[in-house]
């Protein structure tokens, strides 16, 4: 059995899996603000209501950006820690490339976006080659709106992580050539997450927790203390 884990995006979600990659449990939270501290429960409520032994666990697959600079961090230090005390691997999988796997008969090129900040994306591009196999054609990229028409003059099929806010501003740079994935599929599932770690894990890829780190693209929004401590001061 394995375990995935995407805490890349707001909509962060849990999964198991068996070593066919048949989905054994699924958990999503769809939206909602500062919400990761809810990850552990869920990860009980899904070992729980599925009557899944953690110990029963040979891989952790986490989804390690680009996304949430918080989220991020949180999914890699819960799944680091669980590899730790469950003495099992680790792989680390692109979040971009789970999104986009999730569309798997597509024979257009596939773009994914994730939510940056500012109105920005994170996004890729992939195809499936002749032996079913995801093939990266674009690497990942911090874009502005205003750089659709420059990337994307051939048409392709967009997915994101929000349907309502993401598909109408790629309808408007793109027009026409903005072919958008049905609204269902626009949101990263910790199964298809899985689903690339599943690969890994029988291919013996397993990554070193000690070095396994997040895709960030850019540096985190955060801003200095304006009021300092001042040494000595009572």
């Amino acid at each position: 059995m394995i375990l995935a884990i995407n805490t890349s995006t707001h909509q962060f979600g849990l999964a198991l899996l068996d070593e066919e990659g048949t989905i054994l449990a699924e958990y999503f939270m769809s939206k909602g603000e500062a919400h990761f501290g809810s990850l552990m429960p869920a990860l009980n409520f899904l070992l729980t209501s599925s009557k899944s032994d953690i110990h029963s666990l040979k891989c952790l697959a986490i989804a390690i950006g680009p996304g949430s600079f918080t989220g991020l961090r949180v999914g890699l230090s819960v799944a680091k820690g669980l590899c730790h005390a469950l003495q099992v691997p680790i792989v680390g999988v692109s979040s971009l490339e789970a999104l986009a796997s999730q569309l798997p008969y597509s024979d257009l090129p596939i773009t994914s976006l994730l939510d940056s900040r500012k109105g920005e994306f994170f996004g890729a591009q992939f195809v499936w080659g002749n032996w079913h196999e995801l093939r990266r054609t674009r690497e990942d990229l911090a874009l502005k709106p205003g750089d659709f028409l420059s990337l994307f003059e051939a048409p392709s099929l967009f997915v994101g992580n929000s349907f309502s806010s993401q598909g109408p501003l790629i309808r408007k740079m793109l027009g026409p050539q903005a072919l958008l994935a049905p609204a269902p599929c626009w949101n990263l599932k910790a199964s298809a997450v899985g689903s690339l770690g599943l690969k890994r894990f029988h291919a013996q890829a397993f990554d070193d927790p000690q070095t396994l780190t997040p895709i960030y693209l850019r540096p985190p929004d955060i801003s200095p203390n304006p009021y300092p401590l001042l040494t000595g001061s009572r």
